[in-house]
């Protein structure tokens, strides 16, 4: 069962239809019990990083962290990638999960803000999460913060430079983009998330 982690954070639908429509048992949940119980987890969200504070006052976070710690399988999609890292300057106050080093930061003034539309993937190595997708494929983004290359980094996107696209290591994995807005790029995505081992 794969739990989709409500938070208020918006966009939970719609990653819950994508896996509907891949036939996958998916629920929404914001219930500890049901996060203990899953055998993998999606942290999506679209919105201000304070958004995240939501996990850790109701718990949510140190379930998230055991089952993290435990192997679950756990896919951050757009804001729930950005908590994944230390912090974001868009809420200094807030810290991140820290599963991955680094601090979103907003796009450079040459640049509009936010980045939203199509934009294509650089592969940077191999990737269980990309596995049969191209290393140039192109896919749906729509975020104002970045973050930067780190050596968990896969894959790439440019806009006012490089930033993460794609960061993965063992059983963690985080897209900047929205995988449920991706067309069949982001549906094999989700597929390949699901039956990847737990």
């Amino acid at each position: 069962m794969i739990a989709i982690i409500d938070y208020g954070a918006g966009n939970v639908t719609s990653v819950k239809k994508a896996l509907d429509w891949l036939g996958r048992r998916a629920i929404l949940t914001s219930d500890v019990e049901e996060i203990e119980q899953a055998d993998r987890l999606i942290v999506p969200g679209v919105g201000h990083f304070a958004a995240t504070t939501h996990l850790t006052r109701s718990g949510l976070r140190a379930a998230i962290q055991a089952a993290v710690c435990r192997g679950v399988p756990f896919l951050g999609i757009c804001l729930g990638m950005q908590w994944m890292f230390v912090s974001s300057q868009e809420a200094p106050e807030v810290r991140g999960l820290g599963l991955f080093a680094g601090e979103a930061s907003l796009f450079p003034p040459e640049v509009k803000s936010p980045h939203v539309g199509w934009n294509q993937l650089h592969r940077l190595g191999n990737s269980r999460l990309l596995d049969g997708i191209s290393g140039d494929a192109f896919v749906y983004f729509t975020h104002s913060y970045r973050l930067p290359v780190v050596a968990e980094t896969v894959a790439t996107c440019e806009y006012g430079g490089p930033f993460s696209a794609v960061v993965e290591s063992h059983n963690m994995f985080g897209v900047q983009f929205h995988p449920e807005k991706s067309g069949p790029v982001g549906i094999q995505l989700l597929e390949t998330f699901c039956q990847l081992p737990c």
